[in-house]
């Protein structure tokens, strides 16, 4: 039995599954195959090899072509061709077009399936995915849906300053309907609901937190600083953004002449990061929203959805990966702000970015990491572990110890804020740190002026000044 690169075949860009027998009794096997590929970007099923790549050869076509009108529905657009191995064995290779009347469903027993591609697997489509689908067959994407918001009840301050600020003109009402944000009902689109500076679709959120470490903790004094934004897009985009850079540190080098400054993250690539989490996630999937999680020796940027032609971003070469757009009226605007270009992929920029900083190594590369339901982006602190000058490290290590006593006494005051009756005990519960540290940190918010405690020492309740 031979063995052969199946990529001498098909190509190095085609996704393939193998089979090496033609299971009749079991269509299902292989026509899930057909479905995934129809609903993704097209693919190849070849027929009469292992999964190690072992050639057994087959010939009979016609079974294929009947089953696949019988089981799929719509049937997709398939080719059928043989190739001749040089042992003299045939090989049936069924391509597979990518559809454009999705979803395509497996039938059988009265049961409909639509299935689609996850790396090198076909699995069911869930609820979403098939809402997904469905948009897609109807060429169209949730951010050009229609709502029942009035314009009227809305404003758009934040996408009027932006587009003042960037282009010099004045952002028209007609523009809105052009720009894809109203319909001719004078309704918003998600588009418009998204970029509202109230929006209403409330999952449309960005949650931030430093941690106090390499890794989360399970205390309020295991993260230094968190927020939670809502609002336009744009306001997102720019408090996310205004979040890591408060929460980011600045070394820096002399030179001759000068000295280089060298930041924790590549500003262009964090704001990159955050404008494809924003821009390209997956606003189907309800009850869920990006997350930034810096910790001290990364930043993790998280978004709801995977790539959306199904492959995983991990398995993919960055730079051969073809610009895709989710959401194409969210791109479209954002892109006449100057937030975004018309071509080229923002992991590119990103890695490009981070490529050219001064204490840039290859372990300090960006890394890219997709699933079924979600996309998230680390950037890796380019000064952590490095070596440091006398005066850097001094000035780095003393704005780290000021920050932390800023986020200390503000974490104690949120508490005395939230229940000024609490206790020291309960206080040392509440923040996870030893009773000795609640009364250390008390009397230093008390010499300070900060806080004053009203009554008897049992039963009377904190002033947060």
């Amino acid at each position: 039995m031979g063995r052969m690169n199946l990529k001498d075949i098909i190509g190095e860009a085609t996704d393939y599954d193998k089979k090496l027998a033609l299971e009749v009794k079991r269509p299902k096997s292989w026509c899930k195959s057909v479905s995934a590929f129809a609903n993704g970007i097209g693919g190849t099923l070849i027929f009469g090899v292992s999964n190690d790549n072992e050639v057994r050869g087959l010939l009979d076509a016609e079974i294929i072509s009947e089953q696949i009108k019988t089981r799929l529905d719509p049937i997709p657009e398939f080719h059928l061709s043989f190739f001749r191995t040089e042992d003299d064995k045939t090989l049936i290779l069924l391509n597979i077009r990518q559809g454009e009347e999705t979803p395509y469903y497996y039938l059988a027993d009265g049961v409909m399936e639509a299935y689609v591609r996850l790396g090198n697997e076909s699995v069911k489509a869930d609820a979403t995915e098939l809402k997904r689908l469905v948009l897609r067959g109807k060429n169209s994407s949730y951010d050009a849906l229609g709502t029942t918001y009035s314009v009227s009840d809305y404003a758009f301050s934040k996408l009027r300053e932006r587009y003042k600020a960037w282009t010099g003109e004045s952002l028209e009402d007609k523009e809105l309907v052009s720009f894809g944000l109203v319909d001719d009902k004078g309704k918003l689109t998600n588009a418009g609901a998204l970029l509202a500076d109230d929006l209403p679709i409330r999952w449309s959120r960005v949650l931030c937190t430093r941690w106090n470490g390499l890794d989360k903790g399970g205390g309020i004094m295991d993260a230094f600083d968190d927020a939670e934004y809502s609002g336009s897009l744009i306001s997102l985009l720019n408090e996310g953004a205004a979040f890591i850079k408060r929460n980011m540190k600045t070394m820096w080098k002399k030179t001759a002449n000068s000295r280089i400054d060298m930041p924790e993250y590549c500003e262009r690539s964090y704001f990159e990061a955050l404008v494809n989490a924003l821009v390209h996630r997956d606003y189907l999937v309800n009850g869920s929203e990006v997350h930034i999680d810096m910790f001290d020796d990364r930043m993790v940027i998280y978004s709801p959805g995977g790539m959306p032609d199904g492959t995983l971003v991990q398995e993919r070469v960055i730079d051969a990966i073809p610009s895709t757009r989710r959401n194409p009226v969210l791109a479209d605007v954002f892109q006449r702000l100057g937030y975004m270009e018309r071509k080229g992929s923002g992991l590119t920029k990103i890695i490009n970015a981070y490529k050219n900083a001064n204490n840039y190594d290859e372990s300090k590369a960006p890394q890219f990491i997709s699933s079924r339901v979600e996309f998230t982006v680390i950037l890796k602190n380019l000064n952590y572990g490095e070596n440091r000058d006398n005066k850097s490290e001094i000035n780095d290590v003393s704005q780290a110890a000021e920050q932390y006593v800023q986020r200390t006494e503000e974490v104690f005051l949120n508490a005395l804020r939230n229940n000024p009756y609490i206790s020291r005990k309960e206080l040392s519960k509440l923040l996870m740190i030893s009773e000795d540290g609640v009364k250390y940190q008390l009397k230093k918010l008390k010499s300070k002026g900060l806080i004053e405690h009203i009554g008897a020492s049992r039963g009377g309740y904190w002033e947060v000044k």
